[in-house]
């Protein structure tokens, strides 16, 4: 079944079909709509869930945190400044396991204000330990999220999952979106673990330094099994609808490249058309797009890029140390690597602008 919709309300379907049972939210712009529509599922019978509307992002949350310990599937949707306030409840939310899945529709952080696409908002939550999908259209919007739910409510993994894309770009455009029923690919929420008062016992109670050591561990590990059950997953959803859809990366005319632009998030589709851009010019250029910035799939982009020249593209700016993007890769492959920052703030990124910059780059170091 196809569907016109925005980035939004293909996230608020894919919630639906994934059988969510309880929402909370705060509204922000632009992440509204996700939840505006999945208010009007619910009071018009279509979606069997609860929906709180709580009076801050902080509260959306911890309301989350709950409904997920009572063994409810969950999801919420933010971006930007409600991100931000969030942050504390984050590491609650890894930390005890629940396997909430928000998305984020980025957005730039103030001051001062901006409400346009710039990644900084999701990638300032790296450490927390979410798993963090990046979508490049609209149809992965909807293909993530279910994707997403498998593998955040596996048990070997257990952890929450963000589902980021770009604000505006994404999150208000319209394209046709197959929004099959996902009956089969996603059952009911079977919890591996639950609140109950039939069942009482302490948790998040005072952990001493050994046992928090141990704690933080195994959310490092989930995120490397995560890595391995991903494949089984995207095979998974591909018998369930007939369309395959990647959550690690994908690579486009990579195999004779001498050098690669590796870049996340609606930016990589414009890198895409950048690369035909710049081989008809002759130039050997090719993409990695990441997918997975959480897990990061360190050994697999060490393998492919290893004899290559590589330019990172960012749409974020830290201050002292650039693109995260550019630092996690200059980190994973240990060499130098270029770094070009674009569309930061919501500035238009064109695949004009990235085969100008990637070829000045290339006349730089005389190849």
């Amino acid at each position: 079944m196809y569907k016109v919709l925005t980035g939004n309300e293909a996230a608020a379907y894919a919630a639906m079909n994934c059988k969510v049972r309880f929402v909370a939210a705060y509204p922000i712009t632009p992440a509204t709509s996700v939840v505006e529509m999945l208010s009007r599922f619910i009071d018009e019978g279509r979606m069997k869930a609860k929906f709180v509307h709580v009076e801050s992002e902080h509260s959306a949350m911890a309301a989350c945190i709950g409904a997920s310990a009572g063994g409810l599937r969950v999801f919420t949707a933010t971006s930007s400044q409600g991100l931000a306030y969030m942050h504390e409840m984050l590491h609650w939310a890894a930390n005890a396991r629940t396997p909430v899945v928000m998305t984020v529709a980025n957005r730039a952080l103030a001051p001062g204000w901006n409400i346009w696409a710039d990644q900084s908002d999701s990638l300032s939550q790296r450490d927390t330990g979410w798993l963090q999908f990046y979508c490049g259209n609209v149809q992965e919007i909807y293909d993530t999220i279910a994707m997403a739910y498998r593998i955040a409510e596996s048990k070997e993994v257990m952890l929450p999952a963000m589902v980021c894309y770009d604000g505006f770009v994404l999150s208000h455009v319209a394209s046709p979106v197959e929004v099959p029923p996902l009956n089969g690919f996603i059952d009911e929420y079977e919890p591996q673990w639950r609140i109950s008062i039939d069942n009482p016992f302490t948790h998040g109670n005072v952990c001493s330094p050994e046992y928090y050591f141990s704690l933080r561990k195994s959310v490092h590990k989930a995120h490397e099994k995560a890595l391995k059950i991903i494949p089984k997953i995207e095979q998974e959803f591909f018998e369930c609808t007939g369309r395959y859809t990647t959550l690690l990366y994908d690579t486009y005319k990579i195999e004779d490249a001498k050098r690669v632009i590796v870049a996340m998030g609606a930016i990589a589709m414009e890198a895409k058309i950048a690369v035909d851009i710049l081989r008809k010019r002759g130039e050997k250029v090719g993409l990695l797009r990441l997918r997975s910035f959480r897990p990061f799939p360190v050994k697999s982009l060490r393998s492919i890029l290893v004899d290559k020249e590589v330019c990172v593209i960012d749409r974020n700016l830290i201050p002292g140390v650039g693109g995260v993007l550019h630092q996690e890769i200059t980190a994973s492959l240990k060499k130098d690597v270029d770094s070009l920052i674009l569309g930061v703030g919501g500035a238009d990124v064109t695949a004009e602008m990235i085969a100008k910059n990637v070829g000045r780059l290339i006349l730089e170091v005389g190849r």
